[in-house]
């Protein structure tokens, strides 16, 4: 049965004649009338107990009644809930992130997220740095990526993908004689790192900071560019993972050693408040994130 009919026999019930019913769907009652004549032919038995006053239902017709409010009340929800998801696609997103890695692969990943969906707007919160944990919670920001899993009832922790360091260096330093970096290698090397505090540096955290080594120099730089070429220079070594440089263009003097017999790795983190988790355009984030970065 086509879904007019359905319209046809619920608006000819409520209605209670064909004169009213043919106002409410802007039909001639001629029209209705052949539409009903039609449909009582293709069924095979009549609908309606027709009277002057008032249509019946006949036995079957009531049949149909009932199976036409629930044809209409499941389209109605489906419609509601198509357009919660459509209004749940629309949206704005603050992002930052406790390691400065991410923001050789950020400003690209944004804009591919622009150009997919439109609809959303992503901004890299720059401030939050270091804290962003305390942000999303403050709801400064929308989503953090972190390198630990919280403990906290508010948020929820995706994991999307491990990594691993490596330490960067001259070709002509000492330690490239080296199979692999342990913790005593440090003790007399002037590392390089993207920002303080310590805390928020992978390589002393998880590998020095256990065993209580300092290097004898660690010197700040933010911008990558400044720190390789400090690296090229022989002047300290570098610790980030491979694929935080793929946009740069390194020099053939520079070569990369695993930290550890086993290297140093790290898992990283979106999290997002709980509150946040049924938003399609926070889903649709996670999603292109995951698929973004977990091939790297």
């Amino acid at each position: 049965m086509e879904i007019k009919y359905f319209r046809l026999i619920k608006t000819i019930t409520e209605e209670g004649s064909i004169v009213n019913s043919s106002k409410r769907l802007f039909l001639t009652q001629s029209a209705l009338s052949h539409q009903l004549k039609e449909l009582e032919e293709q069924l095979g038995f009549k609908v309606f107990h027709r009277a002057r006053n008032k249509w019946e239902l006949t036995e079957e017709g009531n049949e149909l009644y009932k199976l036409a409010n629930n044809i209409f009340a499941s389209i109605e929800k489906s419609f509601d809930k198509i357009q919660k998801i459509t209004t749940g696609s629309v949206g704005s997103i603050g992002v930052s992130t406790k390691c400065f890695s991410f923001y050789q692969g950020l400003p690209n990943f944004i804009q591919k997220m622009g150009l997919l969906y439109p609809e959303i707007t992503v901004d890299l919160i720059l401030e939050a740095t270091h804290q962003p944990i305390a942000k999303i919670l403050s709801n400064e920001i929308d989503i953090a990526i972190v390198t630990s899993n919280p403990e906290n009832e508010l948020l929820l922790s995706v994991e999307v993908f491990e990594d691993e360091i490596f330490a960067i260096m001259h070709k002509e330093n000492l330690l490239n004689k080296v199979e692999f970096l342990d913790v005593s290698c440090f003790s007399d090397i002037h590392l390089i790192i993207h920002s303080f505090p310590l805390e928020t540096v992978s390589v002393y955290e998880q590998f020095l900071n256990p065993s209580k080594i300092m290097p004898f120099k660690i010197s700040a730089i933010p911008l990558t560019e400044v720190a390789l070429e400090m690296v090229n220079a022989n002047m300290g070594i570098l610790c980030m993972p491979k694929w935080a440089l793929k946009s740069f263009k390194l020099s053939d003097d520079l070569v990369y050693k695993r930290i550890g017999k086993n290297g140093l790795k790290r898992s990283h983190f979106l999290v997002i408040r709980k509150s946040d988790k049924t938003k399609k355009y926070i889903q649709d984030f996670i999603s292109n994130f995951t698929d973004e970065f977990s091939t790297d």
